[in-house]
């Protein structure tokens, strides 16, 4: 698992900086309402997608909570006074406070299905009625993109997807929410190439293959035998749903 703290200073450098960031928000904010005047982005990480938000809709006032200080500090940088140090299992808002409760790439993070469970339950009790959450599902599955680098790691040892789909609608059903529409959007500039893939395993980022795991030699030479080694392949595509509160 990686440490987000250190991640902080070059996360937005490694994962597409403001094209990706872009792009999320517009998907997110299609399936906001119009009328939504309060928003909550959980697992804001460095404020970069919270900050297209409210950028693009000058009306709807954003919030941004992040467990990890060091993305949280970054987030405060870009949202001065809007961004709370919090746990998405514990939230310190009132029960209806927002109209609209977002985490984008935050499920696929949490270490056990329950904690995947009282996020999603923390959520619905932050919504007003007739409210909307709206979350990225199947986040690792994204990345493959059927090139030559996943081709090798699929070899590797497997994981649980802890925010699959039907996983995390069935979990809004028990917090009382419906599903609500989907969408989809392109994570511009997240295309693996081999060197960077290589650097990825190298520093944690694949959690079954941890460093100093024993087949993560043999995966970094095959990785390193591949042609291209600095181009990038083709950028995933990730998906949103959205689930509103019942009245």
């Amino acid at each position: 698992m990686l440490d987000y703290d250190k991640e902080a200073e070059r996360y937005d450098a490694l994962r597409g900086g403001e094209p990706r960031a872009r792009a999320a928000a517009e998907a997110v904010l299609g399936l906001v309402p119009r009328d939504a005047r309060a928003l909550l982005d959980l697992g804001c990480g460095t404020g970069i997608v919270t900050r297209q938000l409210g950028a693009a809709r000058p009306a709807l006032r954003v919030t941004g909570a992040d467990l990890t200080y060091g993305m949280a500090r970054h987030a405060a940088a870009r949202l001065p006074g809007a961004i709370v140090l919090a746990d998405s299992r514990r939230l310190p808002f009132r029960d209806g406070r927002f109209d609209a409760v977002t985490s984008v790439w935050l499920l696929h993070l949490l270490p056990a299905p329950d904690d995947v469970r009282r996020t999603v339950a923390e959520c619905a009790r932050l919504l007003r009625p007739g409210g909307v959450y709206i979350t990225t599902v199947d986040k690792g599955p994204a990345h493959n993109v059927g090139s030559d680098i996943d081709a090798i790691l699929a070899e590797r040892p497997r994981s649980p997807v802890p925010d699959r789909s039907e996983t995390v609608e069935a979990y809004a059903a028990e917090a009382g929410l419906t599903p609500a529409g989907e969408a989809r959007f392109t994570g511009r500039g997240q295309g693996r190439s081999p060197r960077r893939t290589i650097s990825d395993l190298r520093r944690g980022w694949f959690m079954t293959l941890p460093p100093g795991h024993p087949l993560a030699p043999g995966f970094e030479e095959r990785l390193a035998a591949l042609p291209d080694q600095e181009r990038p392949r083709p950028d995933p595509e990730f998906r949103l749903r959205a689930f509103w509160k019942n009245l």
